[in-house]
């Protein structure tokens, strides 16, 4: 069957964007540029996911006149990271926002069924007044990140983004088949998974590479 993306997948092929992920996917990259590079990309993909927010204006006085001048209308960004390797995200994403909110969804893919068990969540809230850009590297088997979201929702999150670094046609598929309103914005669109799940080519395991735990 082919893959159709569907309308809201953004992919930010940036020439920085594909340097750095170059960079991350060569398996001979350590544990420390690995880190700083994903921040790095975090930074780059959170200026695309926040493209669109909403602005109005306020008066200011610079040295040389008066202005009405744009600032971001209403409550600041929620960004969830979805526990253990989308604090890799997130944190260039507060370097871009560093006014935004967090919250955190623990969750592990069971190695046998491959799918998502929760162990942890915290969320501000007001979540449902604020927009909700959800983080996690690797868009696999979409079944983690679908769940996250839909935990999110039943807290009363309503306009959400999904940021990831990769994803595969299976993820977003299976991620979109259930959530068709939330656009998906990632750095790259890989081929396929694999027999275990993983992202092909794509660069291994993201938690364990951020963290030096493999």
């Amino acid at each position: 069957m082919t893959f159709k993306a569907p309308p809201n997948l953004h992919i930010v092929d940036h020439p920085l964007v594909l340097h750095k992920l170059s960079l991350m996917r060569d398996k001979a990259t350590p544990t420390a540029v690995f880190r700083q590079l994903l921040r790095e990309i975090s930074l780059l993909l959170g200026y695309e996911v926040s493209r669109d927010l909403p602005m109005t204006t306020m008066h200011i006085e610079t040295p040389v006149a008066p202005m009405e001048a744009p600032v971001i209308k209403g409550k600041k960004l929620v960004i969830v990271s979805v526990l253990r390797a989308g604090n890799g995200l997130l944190e260039g994403m507060l370097d871009l926002i560093p006014s935004a909110r967090v919250g955190h969804i623990g969750l592990y893919r069971d190695p046998k069924t491959l799918q998502p068990v929760q162990y942890y969540m915290k969320v501000p809230e007001d979540i449902a007044e604020r927009r909700t850009i959800v983080v996690d590297p690797m868009l696999a088997t979409g079944n983690s990140v679908a769940a996250a979201v839909s935990r999110l929702k039943e807290k009363g999150a309503k306009e959400l983004r999904l940021v990831t670094l990769l994803a595969a046609p299976e993820g977003i598929a299976r991620f979109h088949a259930e959530h068709p309103e939330v656009p998906i914005y990632t750095a790259a669109l890989d081929s396929h998974l694999n027999e275990h799940g993983y992202i092909v080519p794509g660069l291994g395991d993201a938690g364990d590479r951020m963290f030096g735990t493999k």
